[in-house]
C-alpha cells in the first residue's frame, strides 16, 4: 500500500504555530466573521489569559500580531484594553505597494494593469448599474466641472482635480458589481493617486491644457450616458479608448518607465 505524500520532503522540520499565532488566528477568524465587530472591546487580559491558558507575554504578542494587521489597537493603563478595528483597504494597499516597489516595478505596469481591468467593470458596471451608481457618477463630473471652471479668477486646484478623477475611477470599479476586481483596484489607490499628482502639475501649464479637461469631463459623462443606456459593450469599447488616450499623457517622457519606489521618495 502506498503512503500518501503530505508535501514535505522527508527529514525537513514543519514549524508549528506558536501559541500567539494561533490566538491571534482565532480573534482573526470571529473579527472576519462578524462576531467581533469594530468599536468591540476584547475582554481584560486576565479574562483572556485564563480562556487561552496562556501567560501575559504571549497573549501581548498575539495583541501585537493583530495591532500590525490592524485589527486591533491597544490602548495600556488602567483603563485600557484591545478595541476592534474594522479591516482597510488601505492596509493592504500599504503592503502591496511595498511588494511593487521592492521589485521595481514601472508605471507602465501598474497602467497595464489598470487597463486590463478597468473596462471590464464599466462593461458589468453599464449591465448592473442602480440610480445610487449614476447619482454619483454625476455628482463626481459636476465636481471635476466646477474645479476646472476655477472660480473667482483662479485657477483650478490640481490636486482637487487628480483626487476626483481618480475618485471617478474608483467609482466605476466599485459600481461592477464584483468585489475582487473593486478592491483589486483599490490597492493601487497610493501609487496611481501619486502618479496622477505628479503628471497633473507637470502638465497643467502645458498649451490646451484646459481643454485636455474639458476633453476629459465630457468623456466621462459618456460613459455615464452609455452606462444610464445600459449599453454594456459600448461602454467597455469607450472606457478602453479613454484610457488608451490617456496614457499618451499619462505614461510620456521620463514617467513611462519610472519605477514605482520614485514615486515615494
Amino acid at each position: 500500500m502506498t503512503e500518501p505524500r503530505i508535501g514535505t520532503p522527508v527529514g525537513q522540520l514543519v514549524r508549528a504555530p506558536k501559541t500567539a499565532e494561533l490566538i491571534a488566528t482565532h480573534i482573526r477568524r470571529q473579527i472576519v466573521r462578524g462576531e467581533l465587530k469594530e468599536g468591540d472591546t476584547l475582554p481584560p487580559e486576565v479574562g483572556l489569559m485564563a480562556q487561552f491558558g496562556v501567560s501575559r507575554p504571549t497573549l501581548r504578542e498575539a495583541f501585537r500580531i493583530l495591532e500590525t494587521e490592524s485589527l486591533i489597537s491597544v490602548r495600556r493603563g488602567s483603563r485600557g484594553g484591545a478595541q476592534v478595528l474594522a479591516p482597510h483597504l488601505s492596509v493592504a494597499a500599504r503592503y502591496v505597494g511595498l511588494i511593487l516597489q521592492m521589485q521595481g516595478t514601472t508605471i507602465v505596469d501598474v497602467y497595464e494593469a489598470r487597463m486590463e481591468l478597468e473596462p471590464p467593470c464599466a462593461r458589468m458596471l453599464a449591465r448592473r448599474r442602480t440610480d445610487e451608481d449614476l447619482t454619483a457618477l454625476r455628482g463626481c463630473i459636476g465636481e471635476l466641472r466646477a474645479v476646472a471652471e476655477g472660480g473667482d479668477g483662479h485657477e483650478p486646484d490640481l490636486a482637487s482635480w487628480a483626487r476626483l478623477t481618480y475618485r471617478f475611477h474608483q467609482l466605476v470599479m466599485e459600481g461592477s458589481g464584483n468585489r475582487t476586481l473593486a478592491v483589486q483596484g483599490a490597492v493601487l489607490q497610493d501609487i496611481v493617486a501619486t502618479h496622477l499628482d505628479l503628471t497633473v502639475a507637470r502638465t497643467f501649464r502645458e498649451p490646451g491644457n484646459s481643454d485636455r479637461f474639458r476633453r476629459t469631463i465630457r468623456s466621462y459623462a459618456k460613459l455615464v450616458r452609455l452606462v444610464e443606456e445600459q449599453d454594456a459593450e459600448a461602454a467597455e469599447r469607450h472606457w478602453f479608448t479613454h484610457m488608451e488616450v490617456a496614457a499618451k499623457s499619462l505614461l510620456r517622457d521620463d514617467l513611462k518607465n519610472k519605477p514605482v519606489v520614485d514615486l515615494f521618495t
